[in-house]
């Protein structure tokens, strides 16, 4: 893929709501977990929804911990899932033709509340 340029595509800006929060590689563990502590104290949210994608999903399970350790009684409910990702390379070359790959990306997203969830849910 060395002949290849990935071209950025643009995201579709899809609203978010006051209590999610979206969990990404490059993003400071300290900062998230700051912030989802201030909506369930500061604010009096009863719940926040922490989500994200492939590399930051072990960063989300580790703050979803650490925020239920700081603030007691929190119930947990989980969702895991995935969604295809379709990258389209232009060559750097001529004579090649442009690519499309799809890739499989992991997604999960965890509930974190004050009152009861869910208890049929598998999560």
């Amino acid at each position: 893929m060395d002949r290849y340029l990935r071209l950025e595509k643009p995201r579709p800006e899809t609203p978010i709501n006051e209590n999610e929060i979206r969990i990404t590689a490059q993003g400071r563990m300290r900062n998230y977990i700051t912030y989802a502590t201030s909506l369930l104290q500061e604010k009096g949210l009863n719940e926040i929804s922490l989500k994200a994608m492939g590399r930051a999903i072990n960063k989300t399970v580790m703050i979803a911990e650490l925020i239920k350790r700081r603030i007691a009684g929190l119930h947990q409910n989980t969702s895991i899932g995935s969604t295809d990702i379709t990258d389209t390379w232009e060559p750097l070359e001529e004579g090649l033709l442009p690519l499309e790959t799809t890739r499989h990306v992991s997604v999960i997203s965890i509930r974190v509340s004050k009152k009861e969830l869910d208890t049929s849910s598998t999560g």
